[in-house]
């Protein structure tokens, strides 16, 4: 999700967005190459029901859609689809909202607590409480949370600092939501195919179709997915047509690309692209903090990736930096003062020092941040 307040235009004299939004531009120069593969006409008289399956538990998901989520997690093995209802949603934080709705009880006392493990994403605690919701509050860090009843957000890879997580509470009344935005090939190796009560997953990330505006979850519990529908019908009365049709044509591209048997083998391979260019800005990155002598990062880590069939290096898609200068204690204010915007780390639960820099901007902007941040003593 990107931070509105920090909406800028790039250019060659003054980035504005690096480091901010996370807008994932990296991902055009790929699609720009794959000619007809993603696009989309849609005739006037097509989706123009409210309906599109009246059989399935998500009654407003297009079926296509539903088919390409699975091959598309067959495909990478990151995520297993069989025995799981799959939902539509207008991108992964309407069905994050969604997914509080459907755990949290009617009836309790008290708000159902929501928390995260620091340093966590900055927007669960603004969505949590934008409403004020009777059934569920936002309660912060999962690592000092006592009790027994809440909802546990495990982002993995982490938003913001990459790390791989798993839920840290256990208890028979607690539930876990996972957000697996980031489990990709581009961004960390595939080790395990993901088998959580609830997943989620968005094109913003995956394919970098951020303005598509499509996530989808992964349930199990039939109750607990006909009540996140319930949310999304109520809330937005479905999702578009027209955005999941789009999105079902991008994922079968890039299914296709890596589908040897049906003639696919094709050079337009989107986690090839993407882990490419992760590496190349990852390289640049550590070189650029290096020669600064003032930033720090998190020491990288591998593992073998099942999709790839290699070692792999886990090149997240922000960069937890942080800033070792004595006379800084607030990262943020020090590289807004040499034009490079930032998310500071209290954003996130955690020390000012810290700040998220988005590693997804287009090449461009993103050699201009790497040249001022390597400039900086």
């Amino acid at each position: 999700m990107p931070d509105s307040s920090a909406v800028h235009f790039t250019n060659a004299f003054d980035i504005r967005s690096v480091g901010c939004s996370g807008d994932p531009t990296m991902f055009e120069a790929f699609w720009r190459e794959t000619g007809d593969a993603a696009e989309l006409v849609i005739p006037g008289w097509q989706t123009m029901s409210y309906f599109s399956d009246v059989g399935n538990v998500c009654w407003f998901m297009e079926p296509l859609f539903d088919q390409q989520v699975r091959r598309l997690h067959r495909t990478v093995g990151n995520a297993a689809v069989d025995g799981y209802h799959v939902l539509v949603g207008t991108g992964s934080t309407q069905l994050f909202m969604a997914a509080l709705y459907a755990l949290s009880p009617a009836d309790a006392d008290q708000p159902t607590s929501v928390v995260s493990t620091a340093p966590y994403y900055s927007s669960y605690p603004a969505v949590t409480d934008f409403l004020r919701s009777g059934l569920f509050r936002w309660a912060g860090d999962a690592n000092s949370f006592v009790g027994d009843s809440y909802i546990e957000l495990v982002c993995s890879p982490n938003n913001p600092d990459g790390a791989i997580r798993d839920a840290v509470l256990s208890s028979g009344a607690g539930k876990a939501v996972h957000d697996l935005a980031y489990y990709w090939p581009q961004y960390t190796p595939i080790t395990r195919r993901a088998d959580h009560d609830i997943m989620l997953f968005t094109v913003s990330k995956s394919t970098g179709h951020a303005g598509t505006r499509i996530g989808w979850a992964l349930v199990k519990d039939r109750e607990v997915a006909r009540r996140m529908t319930k949310f999304v019908e109520l809330n937005t009365i479905g999702v578009s047509k027209d955005s999941q049709l789009r999105a079902a044509k991008v994922l079968g591209a890039v299914s296709d690309g890596y589908d040897v048997g049906g003639g696919g083998a094709s050079r337009h391979r989107l986690f090839d692209f993407g882990r490419r260019k992760m590496v190349e800005r990852w390289r640049m990155l550590r070189e650029a903090a290096a020669a600064s002598g003032a930033f720090s990062l998190p020491a990288e880590t591998s593992g073998q990736c099942n999709f790839a069939n290699e070692t792999a290096a886990n090149n997240p898609a922000f960069a937890w930096l942080r800033c070792d200068r004595e006379d800084v204690e607030d990262c943020a204010g020090f590289l807004r003062g040499h034009k490079i915007l930032t998310r500071s780390g209290n954003q996130f639960g955690a020390d000012p020092r810290y700040v998220r820099v988005s590693m997804l901007d287009r090449d461009d902007a993103y050699d201009i941040f790497i040249s001022r941040l390597a400039s900086l003593k």
